[in-house]
């Protein structure tokens, strides 16, 4: 019903920049959270950042600071910038929808990001 298209990982020097975007099509819930998990080798997947349809943002501690949420209700799109990268910060990163009352959270494909030192 919902369908994520991820964009904008790649390859970055530490301390600097990428911007992810996914874009969110189909059966949007008005009411709902999107944000970006990462997965890096031999760790679990972790919650990178969140934000509400309201707006309201949740950071992990390890990007506080440094990442910033955003997203665009009229396009249906959410947005990362990543800002002082660093090398541990390498991890396939994905996308993610729920709806406030929903029993499925929808997932994109993820995208590779890779910070060298």
């Amino acid at each position: 019903q919902v369908q994520l298209v991820e964009s904008g990982g790649g390859l970055v020097q530490a301390g600097g920049s990428l911007r992810l975007s996914c874009a969110a099509s189909g059966s949007i819930a008005s009411i709902n959270t999107m944000g970006w998990y990462r997965q890096a080798p031999g760790k679990q997947r972790e919650l990178v950042a969140d934000i509400t349809s309201g707006g309201v943002t949740n950071y992990a501690d390890s990007v506080h600071g440094r990442f910033t949420i955003s997203r665009d209700n009229t396009t249906n799109t959410v947005y990362l910038q990543m800002n002082s990268l660093k090398t541990e910060d390498t991890a396939v990163y994905s996308c993610y929808h729920v709806g406030s009352w929903a029993h499925v959270t929808y997932w994109g494909q993820g995208t590779q990001v890779t910070v060298s030192s």
